[in-house]
């Protein structure tokens, strides 16, 4: 974590014009320059107006990490499927990046439109693992965003939405997020983000001034009612001295108690139009989640559990997407994910109609979870 070592107060009349200009001055001093300037295959551009809402997708990590997760991806696909929606992409910068964006004051931006983060209005953070707690901090604090959810109240700053298998236990980062989304996402942050879009529409009728902190206050409150949704702002939490949760209360009507994870009852159509990254990432592959969920029930296994049901795809529908990853993007690798794919019922005949469909074509199948 590296928030105050070389702490400059971001401008706050940063154009999308402005970062371009900075972007062509320094690009050629920095490691691995496409990282930060988008224009990848498939990725979606819309234009920037005024009725829709912008969502900043964020992985809290670089572009070579962040660029092969499956469901930043998923979700990218969901959002910019609407008309009144885009969703934008944002990774954090390496470390020669960061320090040219510092001596500027320039804020973190979106590779699409390159817009700063702080202009979005839902800031939505993937969190896969606990490991990226303080990398969050160092994206807020990078986007010109208050660290702190209380912070937050009094400003147009985005609303602040983490989701992902970290956030099962949110206690850890309560203070610095608005609004956790327990469990599936598909559905939810296309809910979530209708309500702050109903909510600035209202606040945006009713007065010329930006929103205090009791309109802001009212929004959490509707965003708490949506099924899956944590908001801090609304529990009081003791602990015990080891550090160990030992109460947990309401101190809202509006705060249901326990929070149930979301579940998407049905897995929707696979995305197969992937974003073709520019350099070499991590996993630089086209990817399809076959099934979620685990029958196995091992206690260590924290996916396992929190995942279930159980729900498979069919070996029509994989292999129908697999020839459209294909054709849409040219990866010559395809993964067949899932908590433990050698437990898919139909996994033989899946394999063998992929070979023998696409085997011409010298596709590499992987099986990254036995």
């Amino acid at each position: 974590l590296r928030i105050g070592r070389c702490k400059v107060n971001m401008r706050s009349d940063v154009s999308p014009s402005t970062i371009s200009e900075f972007l062509d001055r320094v690009l050629l001093d920095v490691q691995r320059p496409a990282r930060y300037v988008g224009g990848e295959y498939n990725s979606q551009v819309k234009n920037w107006t005024p009725e829709k809402m912008k969502v900043a997708l964020a992985f809290p990590d670089i572009y070579d990490l962040g660029m092969s997760n499956l469901g930043l991806a998923i979700l990218y696909e969901l959002v910019n499927q609407r008309d009144d929606m885009l969703a934008e992409r944002v990774y954090l910068p390496w470390m020669d990046m960061e320090e040219l964006l510092r001596r500027e004051g320039l804020p973190l931006y979106s590779l699409e439109t390159r817009h700063p983060l702080n202009a979005f209005d839902v800031l939505g953070i993937t969190l896969p693992y606990e490991q990226l707690y303080t990398n969050v901090l160092h994206l807020l604090e990078l986007g010109g965003i208050p660290l702190k959810s209380i912070d937050r109240l009094q400003g147009a700053y985005p609303i602040v939405v983490a989701g992902g298998h970290a956030v099962y236990n949110p206690e850890p980062m309560a203070d610095f997020i608005d609004v956790f989304l327990v469990g599936e996402g598909e559905e939810a942050l296309v809910e979530i983000v209708a309500k702050v879009q109903t909510w600035k529409q209202r606040c945006e009728n009713g007065s010329d001034s930006e929103p205090g902190p009791e309109e802001r206050l009212s929004l959490l409150r509707e965003l708490s009612r949506l099924e899956g949704v944590y908001v801090p702002q609304f529990y009081s939490v003791d602990y015990h001295p080891d550090g160990r949760v030992r109460e947990v209360r309401a101190t809202d009507d509006c705060a249901s108690l326990p929070v149930l994870k979301r579940i998407v009852k049905k897995l929707p159509p696979p995305i197969t139009k992937f974003i073709v990254p520019s350099v070499d990432v991590v996993h630089n592959r086209a990817a399809i989640e076959i099934m979620r969920g685990c029958t196995r029930g091992c206690r260590f296994c924290h996916a396992g559990m929190v995942t279930r049901p159980v729900r498979e795809r069919s070996v029509e529908e994989i292999t129908e997407a697999v020839g459209e990853m294909i054709a849409s993007t040219g990866f010559e690798e395809l993964a067949l994910l899932s908590l433990s794919s050698s437990d898919f019922r139909n996994i033989s005949p899946l394999v063998d109609a992929i070979s023998e469909k696409y085997g011409h074509l010298n596709l590499n199948i992987s099986l990254p979870s036995l």
